[in-house]
This record gives C-alpha cells, structure tokens and sequence, in this order.
C-alpha cells in the first residue's frame, strides 16, 4: 500500500506539473498577449499546488511506509532508488521557507519587465537594483539548503545534481588551456564566406526541410510537433507527447534549422525514456519541480548539442543531406556546393551575445557568467562592479571590447526571472556531448549508420545508454555505465581541435 500509494502520489505531482507544461507550451506559442498576466497566475498556481502535494503530510506518511515495506530491496533497486529521490526532493522543498519561495517568484515577475525595459535603453542603473534583490534572495537560498564549500554550490543543486565550483574550475581550466590557443589561431586565419546564407528562404520550405530532418534523426511526429516561437524550446507531458519549437528568420537559414535540431536532441532525450517510468520520480525532476526525465539540465543538454553539432554540422551529414537542401532552395544555393555551405555553417565568429555564439567561442561566454555569478553570491564582486568585470572577462575570453551593456551585462533574461547557478549546464552538456558521442562512434553499426545517412543506430545507442533510464542514475553514474569514465573534457577538445583544424587550414 504504502510503496504503490507513493508512486501514485507522485504520479499526482507528474500531472500537475505537465498540465503546467502545456499552460507554458501555450503560452509561448499561441496565447494571445492578451493574456500574459492571469496565465502568470495560473503557472503559478499549478506549480504551488505540486509543491504542496509533494511535501503534504499524506505523501510523507506514504514515503515513510514504502521505506519501510522496501528496506529489504538492494540499496540500488528501482525502488529504493525512487523513495531517495522522493525523500531528497521533500528535504530540499522543506528547507526553503514558503515566503522566501513567494518573493522569488514575485522578484521574477517583476524583474523580467524591469530588465526588458534597462535592456532597451542601455540603462543597467535601472536594472542594478533588481540586482541587488536577485543575488540577496539567492543567498538567503543557498543558506537555507546548505553547501559545504561554496553557496553556489547549494544553487547549482536543482539544476546540475552534484556540481559545485570546486569541480567545475578545473574543467574550466581544461577548456580554456585546450580552446584559447585554438580561437587565436583561427583569429589569424580568412573566414569562410556566409553570404549566401543571407539571401531570402521561404519561411514554410525552412520549417519543411528542418522537420524532415528532425524526423531523419529520430524525432517521432506521432508523439511531437514543431511549431514557432520567439525563443526555441522543448517541452513534454509525459513521454507520449513531446513538442519542439524553433525560430525562423527569412534571411539567415541556419537560425530554424540547427534550432529545430538542438530541440530534436531534447526531444528525444524524452521520447525514449523508458515507458514504465512515466508519472514516476525517474520522469519528474522533483526537486525543480518539471515533468521531465533528463538526470540533469547538463545531461539533457548533451543531447541537444550532440545532435545539432556532432552530427547536423558535420560533414559528413552535409555530405549526404545537402542535396535535400539544395533541391529545396536552388536559387538561393545556386553554384554553392557542399563544401562551401559547410564551412559557413561552422564559421568562428567572437561576437558579444551568448546565444549567437558560434560552437567553439560559446563555452567562453558561460565561463564567464559562472565566474561572475560564484563571486556575486560569495560576496567578492558587488553589483556596481559587474559590468566592469563582466567587459574584462569577455576582453580576457574573447579578445573584444564590450561597447554598451546592452550587448554585455544587460544580454540574458536568467537573472531577472531569479535564476542563478543554472549557465553551467550548457558546457557540461557540451562535454558530455562530446564523451558520448566518441562512444559511440565504437559501435560499429553506429559508424556505418552515419556514413549512410542511417541514424537510427545512433539514436539506439542513446536510448539505450541514455534516454531509456530517465533519472534512474545520477550524471556521473550514467556518465561511467556508458562510457567508463566521469566526465572527461578532452574528447570535447578533440572534436572541436580537429573540426576547426581542417576548416581553417590549421597545423594539428
């Protein structure tokens, strides 16, 4: 009774916060604007109520008889697995005081119209103090959780289980040793040309071409669409319906494309999580409080990456697809042949905003930003100190000089809707991206498959190494099962050292 009970329990939470999900799906794409604000009420409303069913007396009186009926499983059992992960999430919810969570979301709600409008006007004076309130509330956060090293290591917990400052410095290091030296030289070197690319696609052949392409890598439509939003994004309500959206610009291609495929990677992370974990804590990040089965934003990420850049912008895949795309756009890619398109296509461009980065510079972006948000919550970097800081580390990083804080500290939206410690997920997924990806190709099904535009075998392997174990296993356990190692950086060098060394003509 009391093990079954949980699972329902939770599968109550499950429901909730996929109907949330949908509320946000809609709200992104299809509400009018008309009703921005009682839908803030409504997510609101949704996300307080799978709180309170969590953490309810009931749900606490069934995790108590279910540790008890399953005490003599193995400690590793999908039961006892599931109960410590129930058990953790109460913890983690009971540790943070109810009002602390109201004046965050509440900060959320109003910093992000506060920030719209500094971004606009270049003015990070009116943004400064919703700053100031952003980094105070998450101290008080990181103390009410509790860390043993750093209280950013507290914050990094509900989306990167495990992480702290003190592990990820020297995978930083690693990065920066590896990919600096790297940058510089391709600095030295002629950019491959892009203009064509900037010629006008029809918006309905990009979404047709990107779709048949989503499909191609094992995206299942029967369970999925794509629709058009202003910031792409997947989202799910359980495995069997899981949505992805992309962006289209009439003038720049590759924006709806690699967008669609990135969305691609996440969907599927979720569309073969194993069917007996569905309304299970191994599809619900209960802690986050999401309906998703990834084992961290990082790992989630990893697969993101791992299919719009290990494969959608190899050459290998350009090699067989790009025919596809040409009889799509003739005029527009008339006398470029594949060569050419994919060597725009991983063009190396330092450049200010983050989310425009190309693949090699964008890990310098999150560096910085996990640098600057440790020491603003430790208390060595004030809020008047931050763009200051912020233009010398993209100086140090990138080699440019940051003209207006708009295109500086003012570009991301994470800190005035309160998120701090969640940047550091995007180059672990790079990392991971890159471990796996190297696996992989080990398999030799996997390696034929890709020479044969057949990625089925690929796809298998990550469902299998991967996708099918939701939350089952941490990162690192998850990580060493298919691999054989924890997290390892220097496969993610290679890949990118050796990819920019042939496009640009470099010495290896």
């Amino acid at each position: 009774m009391g093990y079954n009970g949980l699972l329902e329990r939770i599968g109550q939470v499950n429901d909730l916060l996929c109907s949330k999900s949908l509320l946000s799906w809609d709200a992104r794409t299809m509400m009018p604007p008309g009703g921005a604000s009682t839908r803030a009420k409504q997510l609101a409303t949704l996300q307080l109520f799978a709180r309170d069913h969590l953490v309810s007396n009931e749900t606490r009186r069934l995790l108590d008889m279910a540790e008890g009926e399953i005490a003599h499983l193995p400690e590793d059992s999908v039961e006892r697995t599931m109960c410590a992960q129930v058990r953790e999430a109460i913890d983690y919810h009971l540790k943070i005081p109810a009002e602390l969570v109201e004046r965050r979301a509440e900060m959320g709600s109003k910093g992000q119209h506060v920030w719209a409008k500094a971004r606009a006007n270049n003015d990070y004076a009116a943004f400064a103090p919703v700053l100031e309130e952003t980094f105070e509330l998450n101290r008080m956060m990181a103390d009410c959780i509790g860390y043993e090293e750093h209280p950013y290591d507290a914050l990094m917990y509900r989306f990167e289980p495990g992480e702290t400052i003190a592990s990820l410095q020297p995978l930083f290091a690693s990065l920066r040793q590896g990919l600096i030296p790297l940058l510089k030289e391709i600095g030295e070197k002629e950019s491959p040309r892009v203009d064509f690319l900037q010629r006008p696609f029809p918006v309905d052949k990009q979404l047709g071409f990107a779709l048949k392409m989503a499909r191609k890598l094992g995206y299942d439509t029967d369970r999925g669409r794509l629709d058009l939003t202003v910031h792409p994004f997947e989202i799910s309500f359980t495995r069997n319906d899981v949505r992805i959206t992309t962006r289209v610009n009439d003038e720049w291609m590759p924006k709806s494309l690699f967008g669609t495929l990135h969305e691609t990677g996440h969907g599927m992370y979720e569309q073969y999580c194993d069917p007996d974990y569905t309304r299970t804590p191994f599809a619900t990040d209960l802690v986050g409080l999401y309906a998703v089965g990834g084992v961290s934003f990082g790992a989630h990420e990893s697969q993101s990456r791992l299919f719009e850049n290990h494969v959608g912008r190899s050459r290998e895949f350009w090699e067989l697809n790009y025919g596809e795309l040409h009889d799509t756009f003739p005029e527009q890619l008339e006398g470029i042949d594949v060569e050419t398109f994919w060597r725009a296509i991983n063009r190396v461009e330092p450049g200010f905003i983050r989310v425009e980065s190309d693949e090699l510079t964008y890990d310098f972006h999150i560096m910085l930003r996990v640098d600057l948000e440790a020491a603003l919550i430790d208390g060595s970097l004030s809020v008047a100190e931050l763009p200051d800081a912020w233009n010398a580390k993209v100086k140090e990083y990138l080699g440019l000089e940051v003209p207006n804080n708009q295109l500086g500290v003012l570009q991301d939206v994470h800190w005035s809707s309160g998120q701090v410690g969640t940047f550091c997920n995007y180059t672990i997924g790079n990392v991971m991206a890159g471990q796996l990806f190297h696996e992989a190709k080990k398999e030799g099904p996997v390696g034929e498959g890709l020479a044969k535009a057949n990625y089925a075998p690929l796809r298998e392997w990550m469902t299998e190494h991967v996708h099918r174990h939701g939350r089952r296993y941490t990162r690192e356990q998850l990580l060493e099962n298919a691999t054989g190692q924890g997290l390892e950086p220097s496969f993610y060098i290679e890949h990118l050292t050796s990819k920019y060394s042939e496009i640009y003509g470099l010495a290896l």
